[in-house]
């Protein structure tokens, strides 16, 4: 396979305490003027047998956009022996020219450089336009010590189990700074109603204990692969606060398809310090209400494949039960009594009554009214060579000149429109909105089949690919 190495990396204007807004704060983003952890990160990649094209995608406030990617290139020069392109505003303004031409829209929500499971997205329509048959995502505030680890990640991707269920998207683990794989959260007396780290533990010290390849309830986005039959059917969903990763796992199951635990597949995961535990405590307030509402919302759908919390024990399934806004509460009230960040849980418990569950509420439909789009999306991108070369003209013309971001986009741009195709090549479609409780209408169920389908059968097309690997 032909594998490209996705890495998002987070820049900010300085370290600030509050984060912006729900779906734009994130676990932790480097200062501009710090160096942060991807120098760490690109500097083990240099000894990963076959590391092809690599990835960066820069994401910042916009008032330092330019800044920030021009910091990254200077970090990416550091490692000449990298083939690694930088991709930030500018680039992401082609692709918008680009899906524009092509009657696609901008879908500036569903595809950027804002929100994680957006930043996600721009990661795949590059894998995409560029022509590879698999994306393998990093964290940027992770380590490669494997000199084998593309080669461990493309295993069984793209095969056939020995039930002929196809392999389409697979995760490996981490190590922490302990050299463990368990969760360090702890079991206190504050965490009764949120035993989120003792449930992880128990599921993957069985997943450990299992064949090299099983069923996964869980991802870790910084150590996941996918193929392109799965990434060219299914989206990342833009409307979830964090946790996208996860949620990438139940889409699959609502689509039809699955994600595997290769548990030879790791690498360290090492993160700076966060700077409030409680404004993380609120982004996973925003992110289980509304995993629970889209949960709930699918079930109204009757060509989705309906996903139970209790096939998800012991984790993530009691997280997607009813009473998890009881919890929240009972959680941060507990939290804010023993845990240093006070104000900030007790700003934690207010949202799980207000603002998080209307966001559940007005937001849980969107995801699947995306899927209008995306597949149609990824079969016109792909492969586009006009926008491959504005891309790459692009980001040469960075790595050459930095600091001339208004002179580089204009002439990217001045070349994506000499190849612009005409009114009679774009199609059109129009978009369907509806809120949570609407149901299913005739062409959204006709498109959800088809792209189970595909799902299904699409790792089989053309060629043989029997599996002899162990796998439960």
């Amino acid at each position: 396979m032909n594998p490209v190495i996705v890495i998002p990396t987070f820049v900010s204007a300085r370290r600030r305490k509050e984060g912006g807004s729900v779906l734009t704060t994130y676990d932790h983003a480097t200062p501009i003027s710090q160096p942060g952890e991807l120098p760490r990160l690109l500097a083990s990649l240099q000894k990963v047998r076959g590391a092809g094209q690599i990835i960066v995608l820069v994401v910042s406030e916009p008032s330092i956009e330019n800044q920030a990617a021009e910091k990254v290139q200077s970090v990416v020069s550091r490692f000449p022996s990298l083939n690694t392109v930088v991709i930030g505003a500018p680039e992401l303004a082609l692709i918008q020219q680009r899906m524009e031409q092509l009657g696609l829209g901008k879908l500036q929500k569903e595809i950027g450089l804002s929100g994680y499971g957006a930043v996600r997205n721009l990661g795949l329509v590059m894998a995409d336009v560029l022509g590879f048959d698999s994306v393998v995502f990093l964290d940027d505030d992770e380590v490669v010590d494997d000199a084998d680890f593309l080669q461990k990640a493309m295993y069984g991707l793209g095969k056939l189990t020995k039930k002929g269920i196809p392999i389409l998207a697979k995760t490996g683990f981490y190590f922490n700074s302990e050299g463990s794989y368990l969760s360090k959260s702890q079991d206190k007396w504050y965490n009764h109603f949120w035993q989120q780290g003792k449930a992880f533990n128990k599921w993957i010290s069985k997943a450990m204990r299992g064949p090299r390849l099983s069923r996964s309830n869980h991802t870790c986005g910084g150590c996941l692969a996918l193929h392109k039959e799965a990434f060219k059917r299914l989206s990342f969903d833009p409307w979830i606060a964090r946790g996208e990763d996860l949620d990438y796992m139940l889409d699959l199951r609502m689509y039809g398809s699955d994600i595997w635990f290769d548990n030879q597949w790791s690498l360290r995961h090492l993160p700076p310090e966060t700077e409030s535990e409680g404004t993380r405590f609120r982004q996973d307030i925003f992110r289980w209400l509304y995993e629970y509402r889209k949960m709930e919302y699918s079930r109204t759908q009757i060509d989705l494949l309906q996903v139970k919390p209790s096939s998800l024990e012991p984790y993530p399934g009691p997280f997607l039960e009813p009473g998890i806004t009881k919890r929240i509460r009972l959680t941060a009230f507990l939290r804010s009594l023993a845990r240093p960040d006070k104000k900030a849980y007790r700003k934690a418990a207010k949202a799980a009554t207000g603002e998080a569950t209307t966001y559940a509420q007005r937001n849980c439909s969107k995801y699947f009214e995306f899927q209008f789009v995306w597949p149609e999306l990824m079969a016109r991108m792909e492969n586009d060579q006009i926008l491959r070369t504005a891309l790459m003209q692009s980001a040469a013309q960075r790595q050459a000149s930095a600091g001339n971001g208004a002179d580089r986009l204009a002439s990217a741009q001045a070349a994506l429109a000499a190849g612009r195709v005409g009114p009679a090549d774009a199609h059109r479609g129009g978009r369907h909105r509806s809120g949570c409780d609407e149901r299913d209408s005739p062409e959204r169920r006709g498109i959800n089949k088809h792209a189970r389908q595909r799902l299904h059968d699409g790792a089989s097309t053309g060629r043989s690919l029997s599996c002899t690997m162990a796998c439960s």
